[in-house]
């Protein structure tokens, strides 16, 4: 497990945004109960998410989705947070920002959400970011280790996970050390996600006075592989690096097996349950980073409560890495309310994570402070052994 916070850096970038609303589907328009509580009424609290529903990302955002809700189900049966109950109206990206930036307007301006909640990838929380910024809308605990998100300029950003700098620091010390592998290279999403995984590899490599042998990229939201694949069999390196989403990535592994045996390692965007289910025993020897603990780990005490939450919201649901990663989500967002008590406002919840340095979600802890808007920085490696299952390690053995 890695902690580096050191690793964090900042800057945000032009945002560009417009498009028309499509595939919505939400609660109406909710009178505010203050000029900064929106979405906060007696009996209930409003949130928004606008994440992939549908598409090759699609599954990501259904069990970001899905984990959020166990929370606020959780929080519900139990009385609510002060005696309100938490509510969440989720719109379908289809993770395109040209779909995002709608709907933060819509669940902005004519829901009156309280905070946005979950959001799904790098691109899509590139044009939210601003609008929620303009609203003074809290933007909490987004599915993306981008490093513009750990901007402390950026005050209404409330981060949950390790960034993808960190996890790439973890990739390139693994390989390095553990195998003495020297020829990375890197597969990688053609937008704002992938250059922020190729950057934090190109970073890695270059503290130990290296750099990438070869980079090959894709197209968002496609599975055309083929071009970067015939480049990766004539290079023959000895591992890839791959900052993806699950369907292109799985056809890339499957197909570049068939000619070369390289290493391959992924950051935890991927979808590790979806990722799974696209490659089977296919994706033995796969390392895959994660950045929550094992989420069918009952010894871990937030693994078991997530589990129970779950079964009690959805008991058909099978545990998986990026529905934990939702529930610690909306278990933050209760924490943050417990914080501000009864009288509840947008600059109280935000202020709980600048004056409260821990958060003990269940063992585990998320520590905030003034320019610090990333509340954990662990970072865990996992395998797919042969049967096609995931298990977490501490050291790569480079064998399938």
């Amino acid at each position: 497990m890695l902690h580096t916070s050191a690793l964090r850096t900042t800057g945000l970038t032009a945002l560009a945004a417009a498009a028309v609303l499509v595939n919505a589907v939400a609660a109406g328009p909710l009178a505010a109960t203050g000029e900064d509580a929106p979405g906060v009424h007696e009996d209930r609290i409003l949130f928004g998410q606008s994440a992939a529903l549908s598409g090759p990302a699609g599954q990501l955002g259904r069990d970001m989705r899905l984990g959020i809700r166990a929370a606020f189900h959780e929080a519900n049966a139990a009385g609510g947070v002060h005696g309100r109950n938490l509510l969440l109206t989720t719109l379908n990206d289809s993770y395109e920002p040209n779909l995002a930036f709608p709907n933060i307007q819509r669940l902005l301006r004519a829901d009156r959400v309280f905070a946005l909640i979950g959001a799904v990838g790098t691109p899509t929380s590139r044009v939210a970011v601003p609008v929620a910024q303009d609203a003074g809308a809290p933007f909490l605990a987004p599915f993306t280790g981008a490093e513009f998100l750990r901007d402390p300029t950026l005050d209404k950003v409330v981060n949950l996970r390790a960034s993808y700098y960190q996890e790439t620091e973890e990739m390139v010390a693994r390989l390095t050390e553990d195998l003495g592998v020297m020829r990375i290279a890197v597969f990688y999403q053609n937008d704002s996600f992938g250059e922020a995984g190729l950057e934090g590899v190109r970073r890695a490599l270059q503290r130990r006075n290296m750099s990438p042998v070869a980079a090959w990229s894709y197209e968002r939201n496609t599975t055309g592989i083929k071009r970067a694949l015939l480049g990766m069999i004539e290079s023959e390196p000895e591992a890839v690096i791959l900052v993806g989403a699950y369907a292109p990535i799985a056809e890339l592994v499957v197909m570049a097996r068939r000619k070369i045996d390289p290493v391959f390692m992924s950051v935890s965007f991927v979808g590790s349950e979806a990722l799974l289910a696209e490659l089977g025993v296919d994706g033995a020897g796969l390392y895959i980073t994660q950045v929550v603990p094992a989420p069918h780990d009952n010894s871990v005490p937030v693994v078991a409560a997530y589990r129970e939450a779950l079964a009690g919201y959805d008991p058909d649901a099978s545990p998986g890495y990026v529905s934990l990663e939702g529930y610690l989500a909306g278990r933050l967002a209760v924490a943050g309310l417990e914080a501000c008590g009864r009288t509840v406002s947008r600059a109280c919840f935000l202020d709980a994570f600048r004056t409260v340095s821990a958060f003990d979600i269940d063992g585990f802890e998320l520590n905030y402070g003034p320019g610090d808007n990333q509340g954990s920085d662990a970072v865990f490696v996992t395998v797919i052994d042969e049967d096609g299952e995931l298990h977490q390690v501490d050291k790569l053995t480079g064998a399938r």
